[in-house]
């Protein structure tokens, strides 16, 4: 059995798939998809079916680039909408009148975003290993964010070639998402 991250650490997964509409200013597509398999390096991942059933009652921001200086919505004032359906986590934002939404509602109508991703933690038995395989069963979510440039998912062409850089890009991510985590736990 492989021994399990840290379950109190942030951490990030991206999807491409969204779609905009200027007129109404919304964009919406899915943040998370379920059993597909995610090539993280040392492990495989997959998100089961209902993984986010127990954090959708909650107040989940909607950020870009996941900067907690740009809000973009949350769940709490119904400018985001979350749900899960049988694909995966499914979303609907209202994109704010503010020039981060101005960004986004830009860069998706061009096709130029990266994708979506989300932050979130683990909470006690909410993963299963087998092996060098782990399956989510829940999933504590924080927020999901508009990706501009790279989506954090690994087994994007743009985070091999990261990869392939050696130890020294795997330490600079590393510290990265402890940054990013200890200024969750503040």
């Amino acid at each position: 059995m492989t021994a399990a991250p840290n379950s109190a650490a942030i951490e990030r997964r991206a999807f491409t798939e969204i779609r905009a509409d200027a007129r109404s200013r919304r964009i919406e597509g899915y943040a998370a998809t379920f059993g597909a398999e995610a090539d993280l390096g040392s492990f495989v991942e997959t998100i089961e079916p209902g993984a986010f059933r127990a954090a959708l009652s909650g107040d989940i921001l909607a950020l870009y680039d996941h900067d907690m200086g740009k809000v973009l919505g949350r769940t709490k004032s119904g400018t985001l909408r979350l749900s899960e359906d049988s694909r995966g986590l499914a979303f609907d934002l209202l994109l704010p009148e503010t020039q981060a939404g101005r960004d986004v509602l830009a860069l998706a109508e061009r096709n130029d975003l990266g994708g979506m991703s989300f932050g979130f933690t683990i909470p006690e038995g909410g993963e299963r290993w087998e092996g060098h395989k782990r399956s989510l069963t829940n999933i504590g979510l924080r927020e999901i964010s508009v990706v501009s440039a790279w989506p954090a998912y690994p087994d994007t062409e743009i985070a091999l070639r990261a990869l392939q850089m050696g130890a020294e890009a795997a330490r600079r991510r590393r510290v990265l998402i402890l940054a990013e985590a200890a200024r969750w736990d503040s």
